[in-house]
């Protein structure tokens, strides 16, 4: 990640912010993108940063808070608590949150305005100077918002939870999103975007891929005789013989060939073994249908990752990672299930891994669908604040997280806590 300095920023909190931001290092290497500290868009005052990612972009504004706190409840309307005591300032604010929802709004009109290539825009409130444990109720995290303490990995997880984009942004894109943020800054037009993660070309999805379709060839038709030929003799008729059957030979060894080219067509465009997906019908674990929703297969652990879970497979590289998705219906609703398998050659990785992945924060697998394969359906299940359940298989490491589909997931939901640990005895290929 690239960062320009323009201004102080807007609160002291922003310090640790910079210092988690210049933690990741510049490059791709850990998430890439171009940071903008202090800078004023879309209003007088300075935010602490405005990151812009290669799927994404986060305004990070800082909210300094009286005292460090251990647990901070930190809705978006409503009263701030720190320890279960309602949040006082000096400046009598309640819930800062209110003025930060408006700073982000302006840099989304001032992106608007500028007719640039739109992206998610994500609102990340750092706080400070410590705090231990942030609570947020489900809606808030739903519409793209997190308060949190900028630690390097916090906050890593939160950019990553964030920008989501189905296409990474070109630098072309790029630099008229920074231009449109920053229209004086000489500095922008001599970066080198494409070492920040972004791309130099567009990359088209599946829809826009073209297709080749083969013209369906008719046998031409043989002209009828007249009746004046028919009554100059019945040897007409057979005359026509030789001439059809070359036809009908001709037919069958076109058609041949053609089935031929069809049948190597589909074995060039079947997935290779390091990327493959697949489907099957529904299968029943402990009383509980699952129905399959596709398969992928990947021998790089650490690119489907993200927060610690990813530091440790660059680390740590497994054998392979395989990721299930189902959909399970409980309640009335119906539930989508992400079940991630890492296949280890030695059963102590497994085990660390298991460790690090339980604590909360410490990132997970990525679903397939922020990568460009969606869930099957209308509904497109994101899984945050989901139910997570691990597991061991030997060498073997088994990482499930549950959530509804069209409906608010909660982390300690007794039923998705339920599909979770249930899913966990589900066989992986």
């Amino acid at each position: 990640m690239r960062l320009i300095r323009l201004d102080g920023g807007s609160s002291e909190v922003g310090a640790d912010v910079r210092a988690a931001l210049a933690s990741w290092g510049s490059g791709d290497a850990v998430l890439g993108g171009v940071a903008l500290l202090g800078s004023r868009a879309g209003g007088e005052q300075p935010v602490d940063a405005i990151v812009l990612l290669p799927r994404g972009v986060l305004v990070i504004v800082g909210v300094d808070l009286p005292d460090p706190a251990v647990r901070l409840e930190a809705p978006l309307s409503g009263q701030w608590k720190t320890d279960g005591w309602p949040l006082v300032r000096p400046d009598g604010v309640v819930n800062p949150a209110a003025d930060v929802t408006e700073v982000v709004a302006k840099i989304t009109r001032h992106l608007e305005q500028a007719r640039v290539e739109p992206l998610p825009v994500g609102t990340v409130i750092a706080v400070g100077p410590y705090v231990s444990k942030v609570e947020q109720p489900t809606s808030d995290l739903l519409r793209g918002v997190r308060v949190l303490h900028p630690e390097p990995m916090t906050l890593l997880t939160a950019a990553r939870e964030l920008a989501t984009h189905p296409r990474p942004c070109t630098v072309a894109q790029a630099h008229e999103i920074l231009t449109a943020l920053e229209p004086d800054n000489t500095t922008i037009a001599a970066l080198d975007l494409e070492a920040e993660g972004f791309t130099d070309t567009v990359k088209p999805d599946l829809s826009q891929a073209s297709t080749m379709v083969i013209p369906r060839i008719a046998p031409p038709r043989a002209p009828r005789p007249t009746r004046s030929a028919a009554r100059r003799g019945g040897g007409s008729g057979l005359r026509w013989l030789p001439v059809s059957a070359a036809v009908l030979v001709a037919l069958l060894l076109l058609t041949g060939i053609v089935y031929a080219v069809a049948s190597a067509g589909d074995g060039d465009d079947s997935p290779t073994p390091a990327s493959r997906s697949r489907t099957s019908a529904a299968v029943e674990v402990g009383g509980v249908s699952f129905v399959p929703r596709g398969t992928t297969t990947d021998a790089d652990c650490a690119a489907h990752a993200y927060g610690d879970v990813q530091v440790y497979l660059q680390q740590n590289r497994c054998g392979e990672l395989v990721r299930m998705r189902f959909e399970s219906a409980a309640e009335g609703k119906t539930a989508a299930i992400l079940v991630s398998v890492l296949r280890f050659q030695q059963s102590a990785s497994a085990t660390e891994l298991n460790q690090l992945a339980d604590k909360p924060g410490s990132g997970a697998i990525v679903d397939p669908s922020a990568e460009g394969k969606p869930w099957p359906g209308e509904d497109e299940p994101t899984f945050e604040s989901a139910a997570y359940a691990s597991g061991r298989e030997g060498n073997s490491l088994k990482l499930v997280r549950a959530v509804w589909i069209g409906t608010p997931s909660t982390p300690d939901d007794e039923h998705l806590v339920e599909l979770a640990n249930t899913a966990l005895n589900l066989s992986a290929p």
